[in-house]
């Protein structure tokens, strides 16, 4: 086995935190329902270091410890983003930047396919079918209202096209059911809805795999929107420039890789439903009682490292998993779709502030007045490029914002779009473009819960359209001179102030 290091091997990239300062290692007896979830949730909020709870109650032959946030903040502005560049083999000090720019950069790079081995950690251990009991796992029950324990909030899932041309990782929820079935959402026009259907075509339930604790790249991968029938393996051997080793499953054609650290095995069902939900969600409400049916997963066989961990987000107000990863990979997507279709766009982040339901644009504004545009012409454009792409699918707001603004910089983006954006005047609204249904407003609030919903906010001045800035913004950076500017700074913490 050679896929041994932090960003290939998830037992690794426990280690790596834990070589950061960036682990809490509880050995004390934690409950899964709600305690351990309660603890990960209050370092969500405060950006603590990730907690690893060695005791889980309720734990039955190894299955399983838990590791909570894997890919949330960090406290330090120097290392903020610390736990995600170590899921890409980037230094701890990566910017937001850095890091999208490694996602977006298999991309263009042909496939590296990946390995495949006879055998690997993850067979360590199994239990058989007619051992499995998923209600007594330690599954989390994660927010006192939800409709469940659920055990998948970090797994990646695994399907294939009937053909076999395709196959895809990806993450989304599901919850315990019963003994031997888990129920989740498989939602239009995610990729595991459109291989569910292909397989609905056929008659017959999907093979499926469900593997916690993968590499971390590519649990990076399985979050963001790369194209229809794009195989993610390939693209994670293209970004970290080593194949993937994958091991066949016990029970079914597909490949998992080597050193998931737990592996479910079975189908997703094209007929049988169950009920799911609710679930505190990456937009930070639960609405009890909000219960919908769903495909359920029939479980035939669990493999397992020994001392296993399973990854858990416990998902909420900001800032968690959904916000880092699946917010911020929407925005990078976005960007490449934007330059593809030959739009001026440099750079694209989705605020957190905004419960990554915003993305910024940052605008070449010297290319923009090259277009000869209009406001109004230039909102239509970038808004029927992004909100008719699966990419802009999850974003309902687009904002506008010129080179003067650092759209990784929540505080910039909100002052161009409260100053510059006259309400109304310089939006654009869409309608008849697919919404996302998890989004509060929509699915709880006025109008269709799946279509419209989406603006463009033009925080370009009209001047950025024509002949250039014709202002200068009132801070530290721009309104001293610079030998006035070296001053303080050379003396900022002689004068008793604390250093930036």
């Amino acid at each position: 086995m050679t896929n041994n290091e932090p960003h290939l091997c998830f037992r690794a990239f426990v280690e790596a935190l834990k070589a950061d300062d960036d682990l809490a290692e509880i050995n004390t007896p934690v409950d899964p329902n709600l305690e351990a979830a309660a603890i990960t949730r209050l370092v969500c909020e405060t950006d603590d270091k990730a907690p690893l709870f060695n005791n889980v109650i309720g734990t039955q032959k190894g299955l399983f410890r838990i590791l909570g946030a894997p890919g949330s903040l960090r406290k330090s502005p120097k290392d903020r983003y610390g736990r995600l560049a170590r899921h890409l083999a980037l230094p701890p000090t990566a910017s937001m930047k850095e890091i999208l720019d490694k996602m977006l950069s298999a991309s263009e790079m042909p496939p590296i396919p990946p390995q495949i081995v006879s055998t690997g950690p993850c067979k360590e251990n199994f239990l058989e079918e007619s051992e499995i009991d998923l209600t007594k796992l330690p599954a989390p029950l994660i927010h006192q209202a939800d409709g469940g324990k659920y055990i998948q909030t970090y797994g990646m899932h695994i399907v294939q096209s009937p053909d076999g041309s395709w196959t895809n990782w990806s993450i989304a929820r599901a919850m315990v059911s019963d003994e031997k079935h888990l129920t989740g959402l498989v939602i239009e026009p995610q990729h595991i809805w459109q291989i569910h259907q292909m397989w609905k075509k056929e008659g017959k339930d999907v093979p499926w795999a469900l593997a916690f604790g993968v590499p971390p790249a590519a649990i990076m991968a399985s979050s963001m929107p790369i194209p229809d029938g794009v195989t993610e393996a390939g693209y994670v051997g293209a970004m970290t420039g080593s194949a993937l080793e994958l091991v066949k499953c016990d029970t079914n054609n597909l490949y998992v890789p080597a050193n998931s650290e737990i592996v479910l095995e079975g189908t997703l069902s094209i007929t049988e439903k169950g009920p799911e939900g609710p679930f505190g969600e990456m937009h930070g409400y639960v609405f009890p009682g909000d219960t919908h049916l769903w495909p359920k997963y029939k479980v035939n066989r669990i493999t397992y490292r020994n001392d296993p961990i399973l990854p858990m987000s416990s998902c909420g107000r900001l800032t968690d998993e959904t916000h880092t990863m699946i917010g911020s990979l929407a925005a990078a997507e976005i960007r490449k779709v934007c330059q593809q279709n030959g739009l001026p766009v440099t750079d694209a982040f989705a605020p957190f502030e905004s419960q990554v339901t915003w993305v910024a644009l940052r605008i070449d504004t010297a290319r923009l007045r090259e277009m000869k545009t209009t406001s109004a012409e230039f909102r239509k454009r970038v808004g029927d490029v992004v909100f008719n792409h699966k990419a802009g699918y999850t974003i309902h707001r687009l904002v506008l914002v010129g080179d003067d603004i650092d759209v990784y910089n929540g505080k910039d983006v909100m002052w161009a779009f409260s100053t510059r954006c006259r309400p109304n005047l310089d939006e654009t609204f869409f309608e008849d473009v697919r919404g996302f249904p998890l989004v509060p407003y929509m699915s709880h609030g006025n109008g269709s819960p799946t279509m419209g919903g989406k603006v463009v906010s033009d925080a370009l001045m009209p001047t950025e359209y024509t002949t250039g800035r014709d202002w200068q913004a009132a801070d530290f950076d721009n309104s001293f001179p610079e030998d006035v500017k070296k001053k303080v700074l050379n003396n900022w913490t002689k004068m008793g102030f604390r250093e930036e």
